[in-house]
């Protein structure tokens, strides 16, 4: 058996599941979970559609993650590859419901 695979096994083997790993693990789920929701959406629709709950399952992946790489595993780059995503992710999450408020009220925007 090569020794990378012998190596992963055995860190299987040795695997607990911490508090912080059960956020890592959760927020990991949450934010790969949001392209079956876009996929269900766009087959459904026969578009491509991003629906509002893609973007809150992003911006939830990504404080979950985000606080398990700042505060359980203290891993900037686990850090840096979450930042922008939840940034962009806040932003769309502002943007749709901006966007549906002033479609409710008449609004324009501005």
């Amino acid at each position: 058996m090569p020794h990378d695979l012998s190596h992963a096994l055995q860190a299987l083997q040795q695997f607990q599941l911490t508090p912080w790993k059960a956020v890592g693990l959760l927020g990991s789920v949450m934010f790969t979970s949001r392209w079956f929701v876009q996929l269900y959406y766009t087959r459904k629709l026969k578009r491509v559609v991003m629906p509002l709950s893609f973007w809150w399952l992003s911006v939830v992946g990504s404080a979950l993650l985000l606080g398990y790489f700042t505060i359980g595993k203290n891993d900037s780059v686990g850090i840096i590859s979450n930042f922008f995503p939840a940034f962009v992710s806040v932003y769309n999450l502002v943007v749709h419901l901006r966007h549906h408020k002033n479609n409710v009220t008449g609004d324009e925007i501005a």
